[in-house]
């Protein structure tokens, strides 16, 4: 495996309120998607299309892995997990969840993600753009259950549908 100089940990996140004392611990959308979307680019001309959403995916597994460590570290339940997401992607600004529908005994669930971080206001185009967030919801649910998990963006602001709208699977 390849030398890691980078794997994420609270070393990387730092103490952001001292290190920034006077701008906090805010960064606007457009810069957040400026940096997301011209990395994706010379990804996309570096290794291709596919690889890239590949790596945007497994970069937002480790994120949810992360973010589900840091922020929900426990959940006693399915509500208290889904309760704690709600609040912390709200709170951090990522967009608000809601659960559609969830069927533990198929372990399916469908929910949407509003106002996505990602997506949300971009021009509509011919497909899905939140590969990254894919990533991260099933790494939320995998971190609470112990168990592998998958996401799939099946609606999306810039196919119109005007909401993030994922399928999260168990296998």
């Amino acid at each position: 495996m390849a030398e890691r100089k980078y794997q994420v940990n609270n070393n990387l996140i730092g103490n952001v309120k001292q290190g920034r004392p006077n701008l906090g611990v805010d960064v606007s959308v457009e810069l957040y998607r400026l940096m997301q979307f011209t990395l994706r680019d010379a990804l996309e001309q570096e290794v291709g299309c596919e690889k890239t959403d590949k790596i945007f995916y497994n970069a937002g597994m480790l994120a949810g892995k992360y973010f589900y460590e840091r922020y929900i570290q426990k959940a006693d339940s399915l509500e208290d997990f889904i309760q704690k997401t709600q609040l912390h992607l709200k709170e951090k600004g990522v967009g608000v969840l809601r659960i559609e529908e969830i069927n533990l005994k198929d372990r399916t669930v469908i929910l949407t993600v509003d106002e996505d971080l990602d997506c949300s206001g971009l021009p509509e185009i011919d497909y899905e753009t939140c590969i990254y967030d894919e990533g991260f919801i099933a790494a939320l649910f995998q971190c609470f259950t112990g168990e592998e998990w998958t996401a799939k963006e099946i609606d999306c602001w810039c196919t119109g549908a005007r909401t993030c709208r994922f399928e999260v699977n168990g296998k």
